[in-house]
């Protein structure tokens, strides 16, 4: 089954948090709509699990900071764009 969590954030929050996440059919649409917005999208299957443990529009905790700020900036290497992000795994 494929689970996915689109990740964002705004220059001046706090920290970045969970737009959408999703299991099975919603994940697919989750890696769908990064696809037809050019977001890029990354497999990191142990970060995925606890991002899936959070509730949508949560804040992501500060033990995951340094994690999820290698993952935005790979994003941002990708195509300059760190606002949001879609973690896929299975």
């Amino acid at each position: 089954m494929t689970d996915a969590v689109a990740i964002g954030y705004t220059l001046g929050s706090t920290a970045p948090k969970i737009l959408a996440k999703g299991k099975g059919e919603i994940a697919l649409a989750i890696l769908e709509r990064a696809r037809e917005l050019n977001i890029p999208t990354r497999s990191e299957p142990a970060l995925l699990a606890f991002l899936l443990e959070l509730d949508l529009y949560e804040v992501v905790p500060p033990e995951l900071y340094a994690a999820v700020a290698q993952v935005l900036a790979w994003a941002y290497e990708q195509d300059g764009r760190a606002a949001d992000l879609r973690l896929e795994g299975s």
